[in-house]
């Protein structure tokens, strides 16, 4: 009998400001949050879809950097669309090349940006329809 593999579950980050990344998480990239066992105040939890959630956690004593290839990544309807979103909001976004303000194009046609969450973290938005 072969054993049952292992399901993705969650991904629990470190912020320095829960109600920023509440908010940049929530408006900017419009995660619904969802119930968490804590109610401490130190803790959001927020929907990845069925059965996959993105926890943010306070408590990082200070913003860090990563590099690009570190990064989560959501997938969404029209690139171009969010990034007039991220233009209300005068959020920098970046192609896979680091260029200002550009889209990526990768060679299976998706369309992907890059930018930073409050605490140093990155973000890929792209439009891949799987």
């Amino acid at each position: 009998m072969q054993a049952q593999k292992p399901v993705f579950n969650h991904l629990a980050i470190y912020v320095t400001n829960l109600e920023k990344s509440k908010n940049f998480y929530r408006d900017v990239i419009g995660l619904d949050t969802i119930a968490n066992p804590f109610n401490d105040g130190m803790h959001v939890w927020f929907s990845l879809g069925e059965k996959n959630a993105l926890h943010i956690i306070e408590g990082a004593r200070t913003v860090t950097t990563h590099p690009l290839n570190n990064h989560l990544c959501f997938s969404v309807a029209s690139i171009d669309s969010f990034v007039q979103k991220l233009a209300k909001s005068n959020i920098a976004f970046v192609n896979a090349s680091g260029k200002k303000n550009e889209i990526n194009i990768r060679p299976d046609g998706v369309k992907q940006i890059y930018f930073l969450d409050p605490d140093g973290y990155w973000i890929e938005i792209n439009d891949a329809k799987k």
